[in-house]
């Protein structure tokens, strides 16, 4: 695991902040004041490959839809397949939530 290298107080730090928000609007907040609006936006952007992938979009029309570089693409199909399945967790989990 590649972040393994970064563990620390820190980032344990990080994680225990976005863990402890308690709903969309304090999201929204944190990561306003977080991070750049281009950041932000990468990260999503991630996320709804992975989605479209999961769901067997091809590449053309994720990188039509998201406007995500076949590069991104490629790097978060590499994580579907081979990485930690965090993708998967949290897209399972975010369904789930949704059709409740």
């Amino acid at each position: 695991m590649q972040i393994d290298k970064l563990r620390g107080k820190t980032l344990d730090q990080l994680f225990e902040a976005i863990l402890s928000l308690q709903d969309i609007e304090e999201c929204y907040e944190f990561f306003d004041d977080l991070a750049t609006m281009n950041e932000v936006q990468s990260l999503a952007q991630r996320l709804e490959v992975a989605r479209m992938l999961r769901d067997g979009y091809t590449y053309h029309k994720i990188e039509t839809e998201t406007g995500a570089s076949t590069a991104t693409i490629s790097r978060v199909k590499r994580c579907l397949n081979y990485g930690n399945d965090a993708y998967t967790k949290a897209l399972d989990r975010v369904h789930e939530k949704r059709t409740e």
